[in-house]
């Protein structure tokens, strides 16, 4: 998305862009590489900041300061690295936030939907078996295994984290509907009442079907709930607050409602 984004504003330009990337050690969280990749082949003006675990760790005090509230997406540590990296050649800065809730990125959208389609025929007591298998071996033993093996794999089948996932897809082998699923996705705590004393959960678009989604498939499903709910309320705020505290302003191409309307005009194959 930010690939796009940075394509089309070398193309207005007549001379290079500034990008601006942030690097991980961990091979399997780093994008940096694939970053400087496309500053190369579009000739921009590259900057990459590699952060170590002591950087990031450094971060954490500050976040209250920032966001003014609980705010549980951990990215919101990268995002002020590379706000304040930015923050020291341009004060305004573009970005391809709305790429994936518009043209179907994220692989949970996919991956539910299969998921959902296979759950549909399997009694919930099987499922629910088949999650305490799953969950009984620690997310980073899955990973684990997964690297020993993938190198024998072809890359469509590879998958960054795995271990990450496998856990996330035990959660929702125990889902009654397609909309549970979401929920189960979309969550970091099942029962609000176990981090929380009395904790509940608040009645919002995600919850009590307020919304009227008649008529969209499952994958659709999840993208309009996604535009309504995880863009502005957890995307747009984690830029936001992590480049006002350095004054960087931030501004997201893919929101102009021409581009929303196109995205939604388009058949969801093409997507």
């Amino acid at each position: 998305d930010s690939s796009t984004i940075v394509a089309l504003m070398q193309a207005q330009s007549s001379r290079p862009v500034k990008t601006f990337s942030i690097g991980f050690q961990e091979k399997g969280y780093n994008e940096a590489e694939y970053a400087k990749a496309v500053a190369k082949h579009l000739g921009t003006d590259h900057t990459e900041l590699y952060i170590n675990a002591a950087q990031a760790m450094a971060v954490i005090p500050r976040l209250p300061v920032l966001y003014d509230e609980p705010f549980s997406d951990s990215s919101q540590i990268p995002t002020f690295l590379v706000s304040q990296l930015a923050r020291q050649y341009v004060t305004v800065s573009l970005s391809g936030d709305a790429g994936d809730e518009l043209f179907c990125g994220y692989n949970r959208y996919q991956m539910a939907a299969n998921l959902w389609r296979a759950l549909a025929f399997v009694p919930l007591p099987l499922r629910k078996l088949a999650a305490i298998g799953l969950t009984c071996i620690s997310s980073r033993t899955w990973s684990k295994w997964a690297a020993t093996v993938e190198r024998f794999l072809p890359h469509s089948v590879r998958f960054a984290n795995l271990g990450d996932k496998i856990h996330k897809g035990a959660e929702v082998l125990t889902t009654r509907s397609p909309d549970a699923l979401y929920l189960g996705l979309v969550s970091h705590w099942a029962d609000p009442a176990s981090i929380v004393i009395n904790g509940s959960e608040p009645p919002t678009l995600l919850m009590n079907g307020m919304l009227n989604l008649n008529g969209l498939d499952i994958v659709q499903r999840m993208m309009v709930l996604d535009m309504l709910t995880y863009l502005p309320d957890d995307i747009m705020v984690k830029v936001d607050r992590a480049a006002m505290g350095v004054s960087l302003e931030t501004r997201a191409p893919f929101l102009d409602h021409r581009v929303i309307e196109f995205a939604w005009r388009l058949p969801q194959a093409m997507k």
